[in-house]
């Protein structure tokens, strides 16, 4: 009996010392797990048709998965223009921002990828009325915008993003407001001021549930190289210290690495996009504290933007597949991270054309693979590649539409279009890929001995239009200091971009470069244009002539 009674108490004993120990398992987990930057959100749910993204994001091999673990496929568009002389997103002169997101999230989309400038978010001016900052504060809940600095409408723009059920993932698209730098600095800024930049906005959203991540730099090429080991050019270390810099800060954000366009020790293909080539993360990975955060991000384009050898290959276009699978999606068949195609687009969506063959097969390819993207773009002013909307910024381009939706969970039917605003289709008209949407003004062209520019109307709607002007320098010389003029009746330039526009006489205009592209070398395409009010029916330019 005393034996029994003894081991009793052992065995209870034995017992309060098992609870004991769990319980300070328990407190210890905890304690931990309060530390994970998983609990500095309170954990979101976001509806996106389809499915609820259970916020943040993070990765698994191949995989984008949310906060339970369940696979995420972004489905994105790019809206530009806090990047450029607006220094906010374009078409607000058209529509009310609110509705334009309104229209994105209709659609089928859960994402769009927001580009900015470090010029812009460091601007302290606010956007004011008469300013050319390409807003209409009239028009709906736009006068919200009045006053704002950049950052502050990005701000507001990402508030109503998230109200709405849409991510964001920032963009660091330019440094200043006039071009693509090949590096992570120049153009007036350093390096300093790169990370700095990311760091106030790993900062100011870091409880901003929906910005989802940092695209650190937009399309590195030229000088940019990857697994180098010079820390003047290798972008793979550029992007480590940055994206460190960022997960200290914010350990919620996923970090999204472009590819560089040459300059990869071994490389086996000779070609790629600026920002495409992702051959050196097999040798070279990028090493981030937070290994489940890393995305890689190529770009990929058809021959409307450049056309390269192998679109008139005549293994075209099955040949595409092995560069896609060489260029960058060895990364997710082999469970390395995943893929976000960051841009991809063009104008020609049909089966016919070069460009809409490449664009279909990219789409198909998308789709067997479960990639990421983020299509370029939502504006129509993408002078090479057009947009989700036509040049009304109303409407949307339904070939092109028609086409995406095999990536998405909305598909394009004859009642969305008639509730996003165009009339519904009359009996017996379809919507197939081939019917031409728009119709637009022939280009102008205009030739000197050395230089060539053509004008082209590329948006036009009730109120303004858009110009870009191709400047081409057709001789083995380069062409310095170089400028053109052209006459314009009854309209007012409300932004320009990547030249100066002086208004010298009433009708005539003097375009000038900005310093960076006074020197034109021999076969160089420099584009640059502007958007205007109309002012009467005599609005186009003519009279192009270099000088």
């Amino acid at each position: 009996m005393r034996y029994r009674s003894l081991h009793k108490k052992r065995k209870k004993s034995h017992r309060h010392r098992i609870l004991i120990f769990t319980l300070a398992a328990i407190f210890f987990v905890i304690s931990i797990f309060i530390e994970l930057p998983l609990f500095e959100y309170n954990q979101k749910a976001m509806a996106t048709p389809g499915m609820a993204i259970n916020l943040p994001l993070s990765t698994r091999g191949a995989k984008i998965i949310d906060a339970k673990g369940e696979t995420v496929l972004l489905r994105g568009v790019n809206w530009f223009g806090i990047e450029t002389q607006t220094q906010a997103p374009q078409g607000l002169w058209q529509r009310d921002y609110k509705e334009m997101l309104s229209q994105i999230k209709q659609l089928g989309y859960n994402l769009i990828r927001l580009p900015y400038s470090l010029q812009a978010l460091n601007s302290k001016s606010p956007l004011e009325l008469g300013d050319t900052s390409g807003i209409n504060f009239n028009i709906g809940s736009n006068k919200e915008l009045l006053g704002k600095t950049p950052l502050e409408v990005m701000d507001l723009i990402i508030q109503e993003a998230e109200n709405q059920g849409l991510l964001i993932l920032l963009d660091n698209h330019r440094l200043n407001n006039q071009r693509i730098p090949e590096l992570w600095y120049g153009d007036g800024f350093t390096e300093a001021d790169w990370i700095d930049t990311w760091k106030m906005l790993a900062t100011r959203y870091k409880n901003q549930a929906n910005v989802i991540g940092a695209d650190l730099k937009n399309e590195p090429h030229g000088k940019a190289s990857w697994g180098t080991g010079d820390l003047k050019t290798d972008w793979r270390l550029a992007a480590e210290r940055a994206g460190n810099e960022i997960l200290a800060i914010n350990p919620n954000w996923l970090i999204v690495v472009e590819g560089v366009e040459k300059n990869v020790p071994n490389q086996y293909l000779k070609i790629h996009w600026q920002g495409g080539n992702l051959e050196g993360v097999k040798r070279y990975p990028v090493r981030l504290s937070r290994r489940n955060k890393l995305v890689y991000s190529p770009h990929e384009y058809g021959p409307g933007v450049y056309n390269q050898p192998y679109f008139t290959d005549k293994t075209f276009p099955e040949n595409l597949l092995h560069r896609w699978q060489i260029g960058f999606n060895y990364i997710s068949s082999q469970n390395i991270a995943p893929i976000l195609i960051g841009e991809f687009g063009g104008r020609r969506v049909d089966t016919e054309s070069i460009e809409g063959i490449w664009q279909n097969k990219l789409v198909q390819y998308i789709k067997q693979k479960n990639l990421s993207f983020a299509y370029w773009s939502w504006n129509p002013n993408s002078a090479d590649t057009g947009g989700i909307l036509l040049d009304d910024w109303q409407n949307i381009d339904i070939p092109k539409q028609q086409l995406l939706s095999q990536l998405l969970p909305v598909k394009l039917t004859p009642e969305l279009i008639a509730q996003m605003g165009r009339r519904k289709l009359d009996e017996g008209e379809t919507t197939n890929v081939d019917k031409k949407v728009v119709n637009l003004p022939l280009p102008i062209a205009s030739t000197s001995t050395h230089l060539q520019v053509i004008s082209d109307i590329y948006s036009d709607w009730d109120t303004g239009f858009c110009v870009n002007f191709k400047i081409t320098n057709q001789s083995d010389l380069k062409v310095n200091n170089w400028q053109f003029s052209f006459e314009m009746k009854q309209a007012r330039i409300n932004n320009s971009w990547n030249a100066k526009f002086l208004q010298k006489r009433k009708k005539e205009y003097i375009v000038t470069p900005l310093d960076w592209g006074k020197i034109i070398e021999p076969n160089q395409v420099i584009n640059i244009g502007f958007c205007a009010q109309k002012l009467g029916l005599d609005y186009k330019p003519i009279n192009t002539k270099i000088k």
